[in-house]
């Protein structure tokens, strides 16, 4: 007995996409320019990584109990303090701020950490990191993010066309940027974790918008006779389905993970979480829609798309 295939959303739906694409321009320029006012205002909250601060990595014969020991530490004073477990539940690895002073004040807070974990811990690194250094990361990381976005960009030109490479690069860095406003608005810790998070969003984001070009093309090929408008909402409606059901199993996945998961994964998992709605919009009603800006498409002979 074969199953028929279930559709989250219908067969056959025909949503006018292309003639909202309006609102979803100017929610995308809003956010920007939200993005872009947050970060000339109060600019983005950097963690331990790009600040600098004092790194300790320690081993327990025991398991750890990161939440005491995250209270335990914040008995001391010494600031912002991020803990991360590994290696099987009895390995830690704890992020201090740098202190302020010189390196007597990075000693004595390593010294104050040190008393407070006792005598069971075997201590595997101690290192206090400079600004240099953290600054070096912080290019580093938003030099890999904006190198993996023209990546992306150069890899959909040669796949599809030139237009469509250009449109995926807008709507891509859209979703990234706009990620980095969400860190600046609410002053989340903008670490090495998110600076994964800005990268797994690009992938994501671009997964989606790839398939609606494939459809785009495989659509045009089929109606030669069609305007790209109506090429649009048709491609954008027949992988609607496939588009929501991927974002909403993603985020079955992640909404524990924002809940649950602890302080140490609560903001990747909300720029994450942010991102998808975020890249599934721009998939759904801006990075399609850009095409109708651009020059025709070489490929496919196609009546002019009416404007509206």
């Amino acid at each position: 007995m074969l199953l028929r295939p279930r559709h989250f959303i219908p067969p056959g739906t025909k949503i006018d996409f292309v003639s909202a694409r309006w609102w979803a321009f100017g929610l995308t320029i809003a956010l920007m320019v939200v993005t872009i006012v947050s970060l000339f205002v109060q600019g983005l909250n950097l963690g331990i990584d790009f600040k600098g601060g004092i790194l300790i990595e320690a081993k327990s014969a025991n398991t750890i109990d990161v939440g005491a020991l995250r209270s335990g530490l914040e008995t001391l004073g010494l600031g912002q303090t991020e803990l991360q477990e590994f290696g099987g539940g009895n390995e830690i690895l704890i992020r201090v701020q740098r202190q302020e002073g010189g390196e007597e004040e990075q000693q004595r807070a390593v010294q104050a950490v040190r008393e407070k974990l006792g005598q069971e811990y075997e201590y595997r690194r101690v290192e206090v990191v400079g600004p240099t250094v953290g600054s070096e990361l912080l290019r580093a990381g938003l030099l890999a993010t904006s190198l993996a976005v023209l990546a992306i960009a150069v890899y959909v030109a040669f796949r599809f066309e030139w237009q469509f490479g250009l449109a995926a690069f807008l709507a891509t860095l859209h979703d990234v940027f706009v990620t980095v406003g969400l860190y600046s608005v609410l002053q989340l810790d903008f670490n090495l974790t998110s600076i994964a998070a800005l990268l797994t969003l690009a992938g994501y984001s671009i997964n989606d918008t790839v398939v609606v070009f494939d459809r785009i093309r495989e659509t045009m090929r089929r109606q030669k006779i069609t305007n790209l408008r109506t090429v649009i909402n048709d491609s954008v409606n027949q992988t609607l389905s496939r588009t929501t059901m991927t974002a909403g199993t993603t985020l079955v996945a992640l909404l524990p993970l924002l809940f649950m998961g602890g302080q140490t994964l609560r903001n990747f998992s909300l720029a994450i979480t942010w991102g998808i709605l975020v890249g599934t919009y721009s998939s759904i009603y801006v990075a399609a829609s850009l095409l109708l800006y651009m020059p025709p498409l070489r490929r496919m002979d196609l009546a002019p798309a009416k404007q509206q």
